[in-house]
């Protein structure tokens, strides 16, 4: 598809017409089509401002529609909606997929290259409005495509240490956790296994049990005290 339908399918998707279209092809752009040329020739920056400018939105539309909501589920419901899943799944709903500018390095990447790019240009859109269009315009944009995707039971925290620890590292935008079974002892009719949790590639926690399931859900409760996990948001790495 040329790239002047590129620009037009995105602004047909955000709803607004750009004045500066070199902002728009920006924010479309993966670093792959640009490689050797200037950092805001891709996505980047935006998506960087995009991030900071959803987080804000989202928490003040969450703040004045929930008034009986406490901060922690406030924060989770947060989280669920500008989590990467959410917003791949959204940016691919609406189709912009089809907006991207990849470079040749990037092909062939698979569906994880994909879902990255997603997230990351939904994020750099809302940079690009903000800048173009205004607070409004960004606004206008991230209430009509996530509102859509708000459910209230997302703000109750889950019971199992594994989906928490899941939907935390989401909303920090890390790689999801990774187990591994490090440890199998006692005798073969009352066994204890021991696993750890990788988060971001560094180990962040350990925790045994009487069946591998336990032993998982223990090392995330402990990736959970020590990444400083507390309602939901971060408060800081514990050890």
């Amino acid at each position: 598809m040329p790239v002047s339908d590129r620009l037009a399918r995105a602004e047909a998707i955000c709803g607004h017409e750009f004045n500066d279209k070199k902002l728009l092809r920006a924010a479309l752009t993966h670093p792959s089509a640009v490689e050797g040329e200037p950092v805001g020739s891709s996505y980047e920056r935006l998506e960087f401002l995009g991030d900071s400018i959803l987080g804000s939105i989202v928490a003040l539309a969450l703040f004045t529609s929930y008034p009986d909501m406490d901060e922690g589920k406030l924060t989770r419901l947060k989280v669920s909606l500008v989590a990467g899943a959410t917003l791949s799944e959204v940016a691919s709903e609406l189709g912009i997929e089809e907006c991207i500018i990849f470079g040749a390095s990037e092909t062939g990447t698979g569906a994880r290259g994909l879902h990255s790019a997603l997230e990351n240009v939904y994020e750099s859109l809302v940079g690009a409005l903000f800048l173009d269009g205004g607070r409004d315009a960004a606004e206008r944009f991230i209430m009509s495509t996530l509102k859509p995707h708000l459910a209230t039971e997302r703000a109750e925290r889950p019971s199992n240490p594994k989906s928490y620890l899941q939907e935390c590292v989401q909303g920090d935008h890390m790689e999801p956790p990774a187990y591994k079974l490090v440890d199998t002892s006692g005798p073969a009719h009352a066994p204890t296994f021991t696993a750890v949790v990788m988060v971001d590639g560094v180990r962040q926690g350990r925790g045994s049990g009487p069946s591998k399931k336990e032993a998982e859900a223990a090392a995330a409760q402990d990736a959970l005290v020590r990444l400083g996990y507390i309602d939901g948001h971060r408060t800081g790495r514990l050890g």
